[in-house]
C-alpha cells in the first residue's frame, strides 16, 4: 500500500498500526538481550544458569508467537450439534510452533536444573560460585597448564 496516496493522519494511523502490530516482538528480543547479558557479563554461575533461561524464554515466546494467526483458534475438531457436524472452517493458528517449543521447553527446563546441581558441586568442591575465583584457584593449584 502506498501511503503517500494517502490523506496523513490515514498514513500516520497505518505506521502506528503496523508498528503496534510488532511491539511483541520487541519485547521478546529485549527478553532475550537481557538473558544474553547475564551469561556473557555476569561471573556467577547461578546469575549465567538464570540469565540462559531467560534467552531461551524470549527464543520461546518468539517462536510461539510467530505460529499464531490474527483470527485463528485452534486446530480442534469442534461440532456444532449433535449431528457432529463440522463448524465452518476458519484460520487456525499453526500447532508445529506450538509442539516444538513443548519439547524445548522440556530440554531447557532439564538442562537449567543439571546446570544447577553442576553448580552446586563446583560450591562443594570450590567453595566458591564466581567464575574469576574458581580460575584464580585452578591457576594457583595447576600453575602453568593454561586452564581455559
Amino acid at each position: 500500500m502506498n501511503l503517500a496516496l494517502l490523506e496523513p493522519s490515514t498514513a500516520s494511523f497505518l505506521k502506528v498500526a503496523s508498528l503496534a502490530g510488532t511491539y511483541n516482538y520487541a519485547l521478546y528480543v529485549v527478553l532475550m538481550m537481557i538473558g544474553f547479558y547475564g551469561v556473557i557479563a555476569k561471573k556467577n554461575l547461578i546469575k549465567q544458569a538464570l540469565g540462559l533461561g531467560l534467552f531461551s524464554t524470549g527464543i520461546f515466546l518468539f517462536y510461539i508467537s510467530m505460529g499464531v494467526v490474527e483470527g485463528g483458534t485452534a486446530p480442534v475438531w469442534w461440532t456444532t450439534d449433535e449431528a457432529h457436524l463440522l463448524k465452518a472452517a476458519g484460520p487456525y493458528d499453526n500447532p508445529l510452533t506450538h509442539v516444538l517449543i513443548l519439547t524445548a521447553i522440556v530440554v531447557s527446563v532439564s538442562t537449567l536444573a543439571v546446570a544447577m546441581a553442576l553448580i552446586v558441586n563446583i560450591q562443594r568442591a570450590y567453595g566458591t560460585i564466581e567464575e574469576d575465583e574458581i580460575r584464580a584457584i585452578e591457576d594457583a593449584e595447576h600453575p602453568g597448564e593454561g586452564v581455559i
